[in-house]
Parts: C-alpha cells; structure tokens; sequence
C-alpha cells in the first residue's frame, strides 16, 4: 500500500451508475472493495463479472464493520434514512461518505442521529442519463468534480473545539478515494452546495422535461426534426423519472430560486420577440459571454486530442490535521478550487 491509498477496505451500499461506477475503479486500482445492492438482478450481474458484492445488506454491514471499512452511501435520497439507521445498528463504528446530489438533506439525516463525527459528505459532478449496474463504467469520474464536505470540522473550529483525529483521518481516506478515481476534490458546506447545484445540475433536468414536452407537442414533423441541439438539451430527460424527482423536491428552495432567475430571462426573450422588431441581442451576447466563461473554467474538452489536461481549477496542497487546515478549506471553497492531501 503507498501513502496514496486508501488505508482501509471500502464497502458501497447501493451499486448503480455511480456506485457501480465507482466500486469498478476502486478495483481496477487494486482497492479492497465490496457492496451491498439492493436489485438481485444487478447483484447476479456483478458477481458474475467477479464483483464481491451481496444482496443482504445486515450481512454487508456486519463486514464492515468487523473489517473498519469506509461506506460509502450510493442510494437514492429516500433511501438515506433507512440505509443510516441500519448502519447505526450494524456498523456503529464505520466511517461514512456518500454521493447524494443534494447535502444539506443527507446531514440534516446524519446530525438527527448523532452521526456527524463520522461523516465525510461527497457528491460526484459525473453521471449519465442511465441507471442500474448495467450503467456502471470505468473512468467516469475522471475531471469530474467530487464534491467534499467539511462543516462538522468548520462547526468544531468556530467553537474552538478539537477535530477529532478519527474523522480526520475519514477525509483524507475519503479525498484518497477520489484521487483513485482521477476526479478533483472540491471542498464546499453543504449549503453553498446545494444552492450551486441548483443551478447547474438540477435546474437543467427541469428545462429539459420541460423542453421535451414542447417538442413533443409538435407532433411527428417536429419530432423527425429534432437534432443535435434538441437531443443535447433534452438528454437528462432520460434519467428515471424518480431519480429526478429525488434530485429536485429535497432541494426545492435552492431550486425554486434559480428557476425564477431563468423565468425572468425567459420572459425577457418572450417580451423582446413579440415586437414589430423582435430582438433578442441581449439575451444572447450575455449568453455567450457566459457560455465562454464557463468553458474556460471547465477547462480542455474531454474530446481533446492532448493528452494531458492542465485542470483550470485552482489547487491547493494541505495537510489535514495540521495547522490552520480547515481556513484552507474554507479558502479553497471561495476559489472553487480543488484540494490535494499530504
């Protein structure tokens, strides 16, 4: 094992897209890693590809915590408070993460039952419009953001208390963990995450239903049409219907505010074109400025023939546990830049 592995075996309850997606990199890396999965059709399937993976959850946990393993919790959001009440009952000891796409929901759930100080939150800017362990692939992290939480160690310094060495040694494994999949650690509160997924994850899901809708209410001609443009705005359309329902009514207030920011602009372009001089110059130079600024951000393509990417995200090097660590955090927060731990 070197410095940069994980230093504990990994167990994942719940192994769809991203689960499965995440439990294939662990062990194309040589991670000790083994799962839970709720579907027995996806269990035969994974077992059969030579996955250590089980339909009995009690039992699962039950290894875990006889090995001190990571969990990693990949179900959806209604299932969170049942999945943390049976690992309070079955692995009161294991330290937890979780790629929920919304944060402040799951901790409000982990702090109900006294289990923050355990708890590392993490959410992966990285998905398809699919679903199930047949969905599940290698390298689909890769450049992706994953998003890491700390407001249990912020809360603790504001009061001035000590972090606990037991959840610092959570993060790093959690941070190591996504090394391993070749994303970037982003460390954000479970606020301000929330509020910015809002606009860039579950806001489109939104438009694209509602996209969908207007294409299909114009018929075959419409329909035999649609191109490249409309199957890019409609693609997460395709998500499972209760997935997206998951995603959107638990962050409804974050949600409900960016939507009325894009209605207002609608409005704007509805207003401007039913004119005897329709003119939507405004909406779509601030379009494109805005456009551009987020490819620069995003840094090179995925399709790009270089092969080495220079992340444009800014990186900061720290030592958790060591002096003034968690003002870094915060720091790195503000710059929306990634962490790499030492």
């Amino acid at each position: 094992m070197s410095s940069r592995d994980v230093s504990r075996p990994i167990c994942i309850i719940g192994l769809g897209l991203i689960g499965g997606s995440l439990m294939r990199d662990l062990v194309r890396h040589k991670q000790t890693v083994y799962g839970y999965n709720r579907s027995t059709s996806g269990t035969r399937a994974a077992v059969k590809e030579g996955f250590d993976v089980s339909d009995n959850l009690v039992a699962t946990l039950q290894r875990a915590e006889s090995d001190g393993a990571v969990l990693v919790i990949a179900v959806p959001m209604q299932a969170v408070a049942s999945v943390l009440d049976a690992i309070a009952e079955h692995a009161p000891n294991c330290g937890m993460t979780d790629v929920v796409s919304v944060k402040k929901p799951v901790y409000d759930l982990v702090r109900e039952r006294g289990m923050e100080s355990r708890y590392v939150g993490g959410h992966p800017m990285a998905g398809t419009e699919f679903s199930g362990w047949s969905a599940s692939k290698e390298q689909l992290f890769v450049r992706a953001a994953w998003v890491i939480t700390y407001d249990y160690a912020r809360d603790l310094e504001v009061d001035g208390l000590a972090i606990p060495a037991e959840w610092v040694s959570l993060f790093i494994d959690v941070c190591r963990m996504v090394a391993v999949t070749r994303a970037e650690a982003i460390p954000v509160s479970v606020r301000a995450h929330d509020e910015a997924v809002g606009r860039v994850s579950h806001l489109p899901h939104v438009i694209a239903e509602a996209l969908s809708i207007v294409g299909d209410n114009g018929g075959t001609l419409a329909q035999s049409l649609a191109a490249g443009s409309f199957k890019d705005a409609t693609r997460v359309a395709g998500t499972a219907p209760e997935l997206v329902r998951a995603m959107c009514e638990t962050n409804a207030a974050a949600l409900v505010y960016s939507l009325d920011e894009m209605i207002k602009l609608l409005t704007q372009a509805r207003n401007n074109l039913d004119t005897d001089n329709p003119n939507i110059e405004a909406l779509v130079d601030a379009g494109h400025r805005a456009h551009t600024r987020l490819e620069a951000r995003s840094g090179a393509r995925r399709e790009s023939v270089s092969p080495v990417k220079i992340s444009s995200r800014p990186v900061m090097r720290l030592h958790p546990g060591g002096k003034g660590w968690v003002r870094q955090l915060v720091q790195a927060e503000s710059l929306g830049g990634r962490i790499e731990v030492f």
